[in-house]
């Protein structure tokens, strides 16, 4: 029962030399003797990159010695790297199949380019606000919100998944009806103008409406619920005003016939979605016909 005791007390007395540890406590044995508990206090907040740090410097140095690195900090610190590591094949993942969805449905390349470029304006634009409002203190009294510092690693991943589904959503209202005017025959610009004027009210009461679902989690006491609210409150309004309402009418009229473009053989290749409903119906026979007749 010693030499458990003994290689916990060296391990004590290693971590106790680094840098950036305040105190070490006692080792604390279970009941079989076997297995000890040592409590590590770090120089700095839980956090911080320092803590971060010698979080890693403390695996680094004692690995291979039966020794494991737990807590609420540091799996707080695991967490949020194996979602910061998931989160760009998860980006290109969702993003790659929106573009072939898109492309399929509106038999063009850049409207699909347009459309997931404009999301990725929106995302960027959001992580901004959030950290202005929750890291830098912007605008904390006049929003009665509390700035921790902190941003909580669930909340990338979730507003780039809930922030696509809005902004498809809004995407595909509004250029739906635009591709339905440039099938008929209208120009690009007068298909952009009819498309807006059609979804411009639709977009709009929606948006407002879920900006005001989301800004109504600004008023917890919570700052996890307070970010996570202004974030998809803030997302929301970048995407619907500026992106959808306001960007993408300016350049379908700016791209003109181009940005219905579909190389032939792509055009070949991929299955025909009748969206707009543009596919001639045979005409019925009249009954009594004279064909019916005979």
């Amino acid at each position: 029962m010693q030499a458990p005791r003994a290689a916990a007390e060296r391990v004590a007395e290693d971590v106790a030399a680094m840098d950036g540890v305040a105190s070490v406590d006692a080792p604390v044995m279970d009941a079989a003797g076997t297995t000890a508990l040592v409590g590590v206090v770090p120089a700095t907040g839980p956090t911080t990159e320092a803590t971060e740090d010698l979080v890693h410097a403390i695996r680094d140095r004692l690995h291979g010695r039966g020794v494991a690195v737990t807590g609420r900090t540091a799996i707080d610190i695991d967490t949020s790297e194996k979602l910061g590591g998931a989160l760009v094949p998860y980006l290109l993942l969702v993003i790659g199949l929106a573009f072939l969805l898109l492309t399929v449905v509106f038999r063009s390349i850049l409207v699909p380019l347009k459309a997931t470029a404009g999301f990725l304006l929106s995302v960027a634009a959001t992580f901004g606000a959030v950290v202005a409002v929750f890291q830098w203190g912007w605008l904390n009294g006049p929003l009665g919100v509390h700035s921790s510092g902190v941003i909580v690693n669930l909340l990338p991943v979730m507003l780039i998944g809930m922030v696509f589904g809005l902004a498809m959503d809004y995407q595909v209202f509004l250029v739906t009806r635009m591709r339905e005017e440039h099938v008929r025959g209208a120009s690009p610009a007068d298909a952009a103008v009819a498309g807006l004027a059609h979804g411009a009210r639709v977009v709009t009461a929606a948006a407002i409406i879920m900006i005001s679902v989301f800004a109504g989690f600004v008023l917890s006491v919570t700052p996890m619920v307070q970010s996570f609210g202004f974030a998809l409150a803030a997302a929301v309004f970048f995407d619907a005003f500026l992106v959808r309402l306001t960007i993408v009418p300016a350049v379908m009229a700016l791209l003109g016939r181009a940005g219905w473009w579909l190389p032939a053989r792509l055009d070949r290749v991929l299955p025909r979605v009748d969206v707009e409903g543009v596919r001639k119906v045979p005409a019925a026979v009249p009954v009594g016909s004279s064909s019916e007749a005979n």
